[in-house]
């Protein structure tokens, strides 16, 4: 990968991981391992590759909500990922980027917040953690705050998308959940099809869109190919984690969050909204995610999977 060096993108790494970091949305928008590309390449099929997901996840309804009073006019997945971030950090290792509110996002969302992302590549391991604070001396923040990576699916040439699976640290029996057409949470929860602790990947099971694990045990999933070659994806602090593609685009978004779309029918303030963080005035909240590339399905590897 050949070093860009612009005020809008950060190239990093050490060893064979390389990484690409745009200050606009301060999104990962390449992560190379060896001559190996693992992220998605943003084609037509899906535009991004790794969003910031805040203040929201998913949308909020057509008919208003507000928050004490005040509109919400918060778009698809929020605010961050199409707003510039301030470079606050960069090093050969890594970066540090920040958004806080303004008068552009309290249009949109009045609620005072700083938000930072720090990404390092350490160990070859990219590890990508989430900082949010309420600057607020008086008033709660209420926010959904999630990750959205786009990992090539299949992540080698010549392997069909059908022989990867993901393989979770845990079994995961409870019932997952899924959004309707409107992109709002269904109230039924259907069998799960993960099968124990491993989920067979196919087109056929994002024809109804994105399977929301609602309160997974794991901490840590490979996806593997056939050959147990693959990523290995480990996250902490968040509560949820979506899986989304679009039927027949050559990639799998592996999505830790701390929250989910809006329940369909909701019609309460948005300090209502099922899922949210309440943060309380100079309170902090933080959570991270973190992959690397494995050569094999490791057996003892989840005793060290909570470290990333």
């Amino acid at each position: 990968m050949t070093d860009i060096v612009t005020d809008d993108r950060h190239d990093f790494g050490t060893g064979l991981l390389k990484a690409s970091v745009r200050s606009h949305g301060a999104e990962l928008v390449a992560l190379h391992n060896g001559t190996d590309d693992l992220l998605w390449n943003a084609g037509p099929a899906w535009p991004r590759q790794s969003p910031v997901l805040f203040p929201i996840i998913g949308r909020l309804p057509e008919y208003e909500i507000t928050l004490d009073g005040t509109p919400v006019r918060l778009k698809q997945h929020g605010l961050a990922r199409d707003r510039v971030f301030r470079w606050i950090a960069r090093t050969p290792e890594g970066c540090t980027l920040e958004l806080v509110d303004d008068a552009e996002s309290r249009a949109l969302f009045p609620s005072a917040f700083r938000l930072r992302l720090v990404y390092l590549i350490e160990n070859n391991t990219l590890r990508v953690s989430y900082h949010l604070h309420n600057p607020d001396s008086t008033s709660t923040l209420h926010a959904s705050l999630g990750a959205h990576p786009a990992f090539r699916w299949p992540l080698k040439e010549g392997v069909t998308k059908d022989s990867y699976r993901l393989v979770f640290e845990y079994d995961e029996p409870l019932p997952v959940r899924r959004i309707d057409a409107d992109g709002l949470l269904l109230p039924e929860k259907q069998h799960t099809p993960v099968r124990d602790n491993v989920l067979a990947l196919t087109n056929a099971l994002f024809e109804k869109d994105a399977l929301i694990l609602e309160k997974p045990e794991s901490r840590s999933v490979d996806m593997v190919g056939p050959d147990g070659a693959g990523i290995r994806f480990v996250w902490g602090g968040f509560k949820e984690l979506g899986l989304w593609t679009k039927p027949g685009a050559d990639f799998l978004c592996i999505e830790p969050w701390y929250g989910y779309a809006t329940p369909a029918g909701f019609k309460g303030d948005f300090s209502q909204k099922p899922g949210l963080l309440h943060l309380k005035p100079g309170e902090s909240w933080t959570a991270f995610w973190s992959v690397k590339a494995i050569c094999k399905t490791d057996p003892s590897r989840f005793s060290t999977s909570a470290t990333g």
